[in-house]
């Protein structure tokens, strides 16, 4: 579905990132797989999945709470000279408080990752999607984001921006043969899960009606879906 592309992901070293980045090698994607620190089994483990998809995966590394961080990962991209096709932004951090015991400065780093990385990034590879005049931008947000949940005022807000932050970015570039799209994942088997079964007193699955977490790979193919060409109709 997305043979000789070229995508930028994020979060590639663990859960819905890493499940996300075989999925797209397994269709023939060529990857930058985005990470916060350099780590010599991921780089094994993605040299691996290259290597049996007969695709090229590049380790970029990068701070999300760090603009100057960003940029200097996205030189490494740029000096490719490959179009960028599509963009994952999945990587974020999960948070879970009451609102009255959550500091200032922990909403701030919260937004800093969770949203402003997310729009910064996004600026980045529409450098090289607005010349080509194609593209496609899948942001990872949150159920969080859509309903409301006691703790989680801090997390549930940056990811409600990202939706609002897609939905208008879609009309902005629509005309521009580049789609823009959210995904809202339920709880899903990711090491995020212990964050917020803390506060949830054991009650996380209860408005699941599958009652069991989504696995990473099930989120993955609806990235797939997105990224690729099948998807051409759906913006917003």
């Amino acid at each position: 579905m997305l043979r000789n592309k070229n995508a930028i992901i994020t979060g590639t070293n663990r859960g819905i990132g890493k499940a996300i980045l075989r999925k797209f090698a397994e269709n023939g994607c060529n990857i930058w797989a985005c990470a916060r620190k350099k780590n010599e089994e991921f780089e094994n483990e993605i040299e691996e999945i290259a290597k049996i998809n007969n695709v090229q995966i590049t380790p970029i590394y990068f701070d999300l709470s760090s603009e100057e961080s960003i940029k200097e990962g996205f030189k490494q991209i740029y000096i490719k000279r490959r179009p960028i096709e599509i963009l994952v932004n999945n990587a974020g951090i999960g948070h879970s408080a009451l609102f009255q015991m959550t500091t200032n400065s922990k909403i701030r780093e919260v937004f800093e990752i969770n949203t402003f990385a997310v729009m910064e990034i996004t600026q980045l590879a529409l450098k090289s999607m607005t010349r080509q005049k194609h593209g496609s931008i899948i942001n990872i947000s949150s159920i969080a984001g859509l309903d409301s949940y006691a703790a989680h005022c801090a997390y549930a807000a940056s990811k409600a921006a990202i939706i609002s932050f897609s939905k208008s970015l879609a009309t902005e570039l629509a005309l521009q043969g580049i789609r823009v799209n959210s995904i809202a994942p339920g709880a899903t088997d990711t090491d995020m899960i212990p964050i917020f079964e803390e506060k949830a007193n054991g009650n996380l699955l209860k408005n699941a009606a599958m009652n069991r977490y989504a696995k990473p790979e099930e989120i993955a193919e609806v990235v797939l879906f997105l990224a690729s060409d099948k998807a051409s109709f759906i913006n917003g």
